[in-house]
């Protein structure tokens, strides 16, 4: 199968593991949460919408090895959960049975689960079903289920703030999934940092709170609470300076002989390679020189047919209109690497 070739390629190469998505998902224009309605149990959307959903995740999930994750798209099961999740309510019997489904195949073949993030109008929904789920399937030194939480919008610190505060308060391990943010074509804006360097502090100060698992200017504690809770993290984005920043930070917790945490960077096949090729390059220098500190490189590939990739695939789009600096970037950062490997061959030094 097409996909198992792409991971097993991935990996030989030198990635650590693979987050994968089944891409079917809905996005909800202006207007259109207004016009969803309940569902009972008989509704046809079950047969229509949820299993044929359940059925691809479940699918990605036995694709899936253990140690890599398997992000989920509850938006991908339809109308019942695009109506529970804009009213703040429980998944319906049918939707939950589902998602109990998925979680229960993830932790017996020891893949994780990334509750992937949704437009504004659905993510209190989405965090509220995301805690309950870590608060059952995670443990104080295992996360199986990951929440996403998207630095770009203001609320983000104190909702992690408060998901933070209940895993310390019920000992359990918190899943972090932390990006910058994929919505900006449907998100208020009001909601959304002002500039794109509000945005890159709030992301990097984040980052830096959970590696160091203490709070931080951004990152602030509920009550008070100065108590950090076990948390595993996977640091989702195509900045290359981000990365370096929290490497740095890891390098100098291995050197100290500190405890870290349980972290992965990940970026989008296809996207950010000169990131992900940098991370893979020194875990592969780490590993040689016995070094305690390897970081640890995952891509991220979404699967399914055209149609369901498509909203997927536009969403990304958006998302990464900064990709033309980002290819200079890689243009100036693969200049550097020849000129350096040249004078490596020719004997003139580093």
């Amino acid at each position: 199968m097409e996909v198992k070739r792409t991971v097993d390629g991935l990996k030989n190469i030198g990635f650590k593991g693979v987050i994968l998505n089944y891409a079917k998902e809905v996005v909800l224009e202006e207007g259109e949460k207004e016009c969803l309605t309940a569902c009972g149990d008989s509704d046809p959307s079950i047969e229509k919408e949820i299993k044929p959903w359940a059925k691809g995740t479940l699918q990605t999930v036995e694709l899936a090895s253990a140690g890599d994750f398997v992000a989920v798209k509850f938006t991908g099961a339809g109308s019942q959960a695009l109506y529970a999740l804009s009213q703040k309510l429980d998944p319906s019997p049918a939707l939950k049975e589902a998602i109990d489904s998925i979680c229960d195949l993830a932790t017996s073949r020891g893949v994780r689960l990334l509750f992937d993030a949704e437009q504004s109008s659905l993510q209190p929904g989405v965090d509220a079903w995301s805690l309950a789920y870590m608060r059952r399937y995670n443990k104080k030194d295992l996360a199986v289920v990951y929440g996403t939480y998207q630095s770009y919008l203001k609320g983000c610190p104190s909702v992690l703030a408060s998901h933070l505060a209940v895993a310390r308060k019920e000992n359990f391990s918190l899943g972090v999934k932390l990006v910058r943010g994929a919505y900006l074509g449907t998100d208020p804006r009001h909601l959304i940092h002002d500039t794109k360097a509000d945005t890159d502090r709030a992301y990097d100060s984040i980052s830096e709170s959970l590696v160091r698992r203490t709070y931080g200017p951004v990152l602030k504690p509920v009550n008070g609470e100065t108590e950090f809770p076990a948390v595993m993290a996977v640091l989702a984005g195509h900045n290359l300076l981000s990365v370096r920043k929290v490497q740095a930070i890891q390098e100098s917790q291995a050197e100290k002989g500190e405890e870290q945490i349980d972290l992965v960077y990940a970026q989008l096949q296809g996207m950010a390679d000169e990131v992900s090729c940098e991370l893979v390059q020194s875990a592969l220098e780490a590993e040689a020189e016995g070094e305690a500190n390897v970081p640890r490189a995952y891509k991220y590939l979404a699967w399914g047919t055209t149609s369901e990739c498509m909203k997927y695939l536009y969403r990304r789009a958006q998302e990464n209109k900064d990709a033309v600096q980002r290819t200079r970037d890689g243009r100036d950062a693969m200049a550097v690497e020849l000129v350096r490997r040249l004078k490596g061959i020719f004997g003139l030094g580093k």
